[in-house]
């Protein structure tokens, strides 16, 4: 089953333009900042938000498509949305809730009770949702999005209502829960951790335009763009342009670096991965010399904060993060000479 979206929508300032395509046993991430637009997508999927012009198709049934004057209903396009509150109904039973998805009256009672005991609901069912604890809640909410029998999921940030402490019981159980799932699954979220270790693609949203979908671990060892190279968690960016000779200067750290390879058409940026940069005992090719601002020691590592010879402030300082002894070995030090390294430099586009 293959759920394919090319959509845009226009608010005015803001412009929604979003295109991918997942498949039945993926779980294909939405990653972007605060309102980029992946919510909105789902509501467009769902039919909850009508789009201006584009297609949205799951397998053969066409859920929507501005030409065809095509735009069906939410409750025929068989898409379970997970809300971020979960929206359960307050004044219902676990049991009650979940058997608003049934639509089989005379298989109401045996859905409701197979669903209670694969959610691990088990003695929950006369209670209602504000006797149950966040993760309990999510496994309602989703138990009664299963007893519809969708054929595509949509997440939106399931975990953001949720205490620290329950996130990760409920994100194991979750992962659990969509193991068993057959049609494709959309994760929204904005926390790049998660659509690490729940996602099998990521579709990176900056500012209403989506970029091509990727495999997530190519995503964060080689992001391309700078937008993806933030959201991936790289804290390490500068301004680049290219010199006439195949270099790169880097403008907010004051360097000039070779890059090891051919340079990307349209550079706008250069990244490194905090754990990639290298101390060294000196001057040398792809080194610069860094003065030490500040020290944040971590419970299994620390992290230093380095002005470079661009400056002090913003993007021109860098981020280094060593292990513990790694770090007392070199204290004192100041400069520091750091080495970037050719082969892990990120070269990066603006979109």
């Amino acid at each position: 089953m293959r759920l394919q979206v090319n959509i845009h929508k226009d608010f005015g300032k803001f412009q929604l333009d979003c295109s991918f395509e997942t498949e039945s046993g993926q779980i294909t991430g939405l990653l972007g900042g605060s309102g980029c637009g992946k919510s909105l997508t789902l509501k467009c999927i769902a039919g909850i938000e009508k789009p201006d012009r584009g297609r949205i198709v799951l397998d053969d049934k066409v859920l929507f498509d501005s030409e065809c004057h095509i735009n069906l209903p939410p409750q025929k396009r068989k898409v379970g949305y997970l809300f971020q509150n979960y929206a359960l109904f307050p004044n219902m039973t676990v049991a009650q809730n979940i058997a608003v998805g049934v639509a089989d009256k005379a298989a109401r009672k045996e859905t409701v009770s197979r669903l209670i005991s694969s959610f691990y609901l088990e003695g929950q069912d006369h209670k209602y949702p504000r006797q149950l604890s966040g993760g309990q809640q999510q496994r309602v909410a989703l138990a009664r999005i299963l007893s519809s029998q969708p054929e595509v999921l949509l997440l939106d940030e399931p975990f953001s209502a949720l205490d620290s402490y329950l996130k990760w019981q409920v994100e194991l159980e979750l992962a659990d829960i969509l193991s068993a799932f057959s049609g494709p699954v959309l994760f929204v979220t904005h926390n790049q951790d998660e659509v690490q270790r729940l996602c099998q693609q990521v579709c990176v949203l900056d500012h209403g335009r989506s970029q091509a979908t990727r495999p997530v671990q190519e995503l964060f060892k080689a992001p391309r763009t700078l937008s993806a190279c933030l959201l991936s968690g790289c804290k390490n960016v500068s301004r680049a342009r290219p010199t006439a000779d195949g270099m790169v200067e880097a403008l907010d750290w004051g360097v000039v670096l070779d890059p090891g390879r051919p340079l990307p058409a349209n550079l706008s940026h250069i990244g490194l991965w905090s754990h990639c940069i290298q101390p060294v005992d000196g001057p040398g090719p792809n080194r610069l010399p860094c003065q030490v601002e500040r020290v944040v020691e971590n419970v299994f590592s620390t992290v230093v904060m380095l002005s470079t010879p661009g400056g002090t402030r913003e993007f021109s300082r860098l981020r280094l993060k060593l292990e513990k002894e790694s770090w007392a070995a070199l204290a004192g030090r100041n400069p520091l000479w750091l080495e970037l390294p050719s082969k892990d430099l990120l070269l990066l586009t603006s979109n």
